[in-house]
């Protein structure tokens, strides 16, 4: 099964980063204010970047190297992919 990682634009021009393997009940989970205590007051949020892995364990892996970086590598990171279809 597949699983995401995930950065998220939230109100106040904060990023978010996470994993899940259902991407778009995620992305409405935040929105409806019932994923992450961290987004709870900073919706809405909106996806700014994905990437797709193979299992949990390697999205957990990348989500914990994505959370490394500062702000300014996350925007390049961002800036780096295409743009993202609609969820």
């Amino acid at each position: 099964m597949p699983a995401y990682v995930y950065i998220l634009k939230c109100n106040d021009d904060t990023l978010y980063t996470g994993y899940t393997t259902n991407i778009k009940n995620r992305i409405k989970m935040h929105n409806l204010k019932k994923a992450s205590k961290y987004t709870r007051g900073r919706t809405p949020v909106k996806l700014v970047y994905l990437e797709t892995l193979s299992s949990k364990s390697e999205a957990l892996r990348r989500e914990y190297a994505i959370k490394q970086l500062s702000k300014e590598q996350k925007l390049k990171l961002i800036n780096s992919q295409s743009q993202l279809k609609s969820f």
